[in-house]
């Protein structure tokens, strides 16, 4: 992604910068601020995705590694107004939101159980070369009214900041839920 630095800051260069099909975005974590306007059209892959991406920055012939940290968006159009990007320094831990991905199928499903997400993000605290792209959790040894909090998920080098009693993944009992005969009895 590329932009170019903005000459003026406020209002009516934002308004200017959005007339000619333009973003005004800031980069923050750096040394000192830079303010930039990229191209509305760079943002479609970026955003509209539920990974979270390591984003190139070109601004000026300037290269920065950089994460997409907040979005402000038109209360009626829905047109992006101003982006934030954060800086990523080697060495110097960020806190992210990632994507949960669900693998394998639940046993409890199977029988008749319901599968609940209650998070599709966890939010987490790592180094910049350790962050990956989603949270994979295998489901496949979930029966009825087995769960996965926050607490069981552990990948190296990154620290959970949700609530470690969170269930970020239940099978909840059905109407429709087969009864496994037990021995032993009629």
């Amino acid at each position: 992604m590329s932009g170019s630095l903005r000459e003026n800051v406020g209002k009516k260069d934002a308004k200017k910068n959005r007339a000619e099909g333009k973003v005004p975005c800031v980069l923050y974590g750096g040394k000192s601020e830079v303010h930039f306007a990229a191209n509305v059209k760079d943002f479609g892959p970026v955003i509209f995705t539920p990974y979270s991406h390591v984003i190139n920055l070109t601004v000026d012939g300037k290269s920065y590694q950089t994460i997409l940290q907040d979005v402000q968006y038109h209360p009626v159009t829905d047109e992006i107004l101003h982006v934030d990007f954060l800086e990523l320094q080697p060495g110097k831990p960020v806190i992210v939101s990632l994507p949960i991905r669900i693998e394998g199928v639940s046993v409890g499903v199977l029988r008749g159980g319901k599968l609940v997400k209650k998070f599709r993000k966890l939010k987490v605290k790592a180094l910049p070369e350790h962050l990956p792209e989603e949270i994979k959790l295998n489901i496949s040894n979930l029966d009825i009214n087995d769960s996965i909090k926050v607490s069981d998920v552990t990948l190296d080098n990154v620290i959970f900041l949700d609530a470690p009693s969170g269930l970020v993944v239940s099978v909840i009992s059905t109407r429709a839920v087969e009864e496994t005969p037990v021995p032993g009895k009629k």
